[in-house]
C-alpha cells in the first residue's frame, strides 16, 4: 500500500509518536502542543515519596472546585468552571487564587444554571478546556490537592484530562468528606453546608467553584487542629489513618 501524500510532515510524525491528540496539535500550532506537553510532564512528575513526611501544619496545598454540567462525565457531562486557593499548613495564602470558566461542548442545563449562576453565553465566551486544564494546573504546580468530595472533581478532572492529553491526574488528593467521616463518625450527613454550619465557617457564594474552594480550605483548617490532636502530623501519617479508617 502506498504511503499517504505528506502536505503536513510534522502531522504524520506526530500521529505515529502521540496519537491523535498530538497530531492535532501539530496542525494547530504551538500553544496548544505546549499546553498538552506541560499538562504531560506534570503527571510524570508527580507522587514524590519525600512529600510523605512534610508535617500537615507545613503542607503547601490546593483546595480546589469544579463546577460541571451534571454528575456523570462518562455520560457527556463536562467542566463548566475551575475554582482554587493554596494553603499552607492551616491558611489560606494571601492573593493565591484560582478561577476561570471554560467552554463547554454540552449545552448548560436551567437547573445548572439556576444552581451555579453560569449560562451558555457565558462558556461560549470562555477559554477552551485544553486552557483552562494548563493554567489549572499551572496554578497546582506539584501541590498536594484537596476538595470535598474529590470522587466528583477526580472523575471530571480525569476525564477531561484524557480527552485533551491522553494522561490521567496523578497528584494526591485529600477528601475533605473522608477527614469528617473518620473525624466525625456519628454525624447524619456529610455535606459541605452541613459541615460547614457544624463548624461555624459562613456559608456564602455556594456553587461558585472559587468560593466552594475557600470555604473547603476553611473547613481543611479547622480538621487540621482535630487531626494534631489525634496524633496525625504528616501527610504519611494522615494516609495509614485514613486507610484504616
Amino acid at each position: 500500500m502506498r504511503e499517504p501524500a505528506r502536505g503536513n510532515t510534522g502531522f504524520w510524525n506526530s500521529l505515529r509518536q502521540g496519537g491523535v491528540p498530538s497530531a492535532i496539535a501539530s496542525i494547530m500550532g504551538a500553544p496548544t502542543a505546549q499546553h498538552m506537553a506541560f499538562i504531560r510532564s506534570m503527571m510524570r512528575e508527580q507522587r514524590r515519596p519525600e512529600v510523605l513526611h512534610t508535617p500537615l501544619n507545613e503542607l503547601d496545598a490546593v483546595v480546589f472546585d469544579l463546577e460541571t454540567t451534571g454528575f456523570s462525565p462518562q455520560h457527556g457531562d463536562e467542566i463548566l468552571s475551575f475554582g482554587a486557593v493554596r494553603i499552607n499548613g492551616g491558611a489560606i495564602v494571601e492573593g493565591e487564587q484560582f478561577y476561570t470558566l471554560v467552554q463547554s461542548k454540552t449545552a448548560v442545563p436551567e437547573h445548572i444554571t439556576e444552581l451555579t449562576g453560569i449560562t451558555q453565553e457565558m462558556t461560549s465566551d470562555a477559554p477552551s478546556l485544553l486552557e483552562g486544564l494548563h493554567d489549572f494546573m499551572s496554578f497546582v504546580g506539584g501541590s498536594v490537592l484537596v476538595a470535598h468530595a474529590s470522587g466528583h472533581d477526580r472523575a471530571f478532572l480525569n476525564a477531561a484530562l484524557w480527552r485533551t492529553t491522553k494522561v490521567r491526574l496523578t497528584h494526591r488528593l485529600i477528601d475533605t468528606m473522608m477527614l469528617a467521616r473518620w473525624l466525625e463518625p456519628g454525624r447524619p450527613g456529610y455535606g459541605l453546608d452541613e459541615l460547614l454550619e457544624s463548624r461555624g465557617i459562613t456559608i456564602q457564594g455556594r456553587h461558585h467553584a472559587l468560593e466552594d474552594a475557600k470555604m473547603t480550605a476553611q473547613l481543611w483548617s479547622c480538621y487540621l487542629e482535630d487531626m494534631i490532636q489525634h496524633n496525625v502530623e504528616t501527610l504519611g501519617d494522615l494516609y495509614t489513618q485514613l486507610s484504616h479508617a
